[in-house]
């Protein structure tokens, strides 16, 4: 209903709505998220990132993409309302994995192996309670605190996490073998 009211406003026809959007509502809410991120990409590019430290640079990114949405808030609380039914829940996941690799990759990222994907992992992790505290419309300082808080902790948790995860992939070596230091 929404996409084919979208296309209506828009003054499409049903063809041309089949083309631009075949998913319907789920491909508009992927547009609406990718034309955040690149706005995002925008920002994050055009800061000073080397006179930041590596989670300073993190939580800029997470803040330039929930800026990009800023004005949008409404479509995403209604975006995000859908995360939670059944069907939208492996969408949702890949939504977070994209934002996380794209904050990654933004500001700099060029790990690779297990450090690439713990890095994303739980950047992924964190993406939800964010965007669910920042649609309650805190203060800039508040939202900065958050995702300072957030991120602390799925470092804390990837440092714990990965003294028992690199010898295990030690012993499996080869390809997603931690190197050692």
């Amino acid at each position: 209903m929404a996409a084919r009211q979208a296309a209506d406003a828009a003054g499409l026809s049903a063809g041309e709505q089949a083309l631009a959007a075949p998913g319907r509502v789920h491909d508009l809410i992927e547009a609406f998220f990718d034309r955040a991120e690149r706005a995002a990409r925008d920002t994050i590019a055009a800061a000073p990132l080397t006179e930041m430290r590596v989670h300073e640079r993190v939580a800029f990114g997470v803040r330039a993409w929930l800026d990009a949405l800023a004005p949008h808030r409404g479509a995403v609380e209604r975006a995000s309302g859908r995360a939670f039914w059944p069907t939208e829940a492996g969408a949702a996941a890949q939504r977070c994995w994209r934002v996380a690799d794209m904050v990654w990759d933004a500001i700099g990222d060029i790990s690779g192996d297990y450090n690439y994907y713990s890095k994303r992992t739980l950047l992924a992790a964190v993406i939800p309670p964010i965007v669910l505290y920042w649609q309650g419309a805190p203060d800039s300082e508040a939202l900065d605190g958050f995702i300072a808080r957030r991120l602390k902790s799925a470092m804390t948790f990837g440092r714990t996490g990965g003294r028992f995860v690199k010898p295990f992939l030690n012993v499996l070596g080869g390809r997603g073998a931690a190197k050692e230091a």
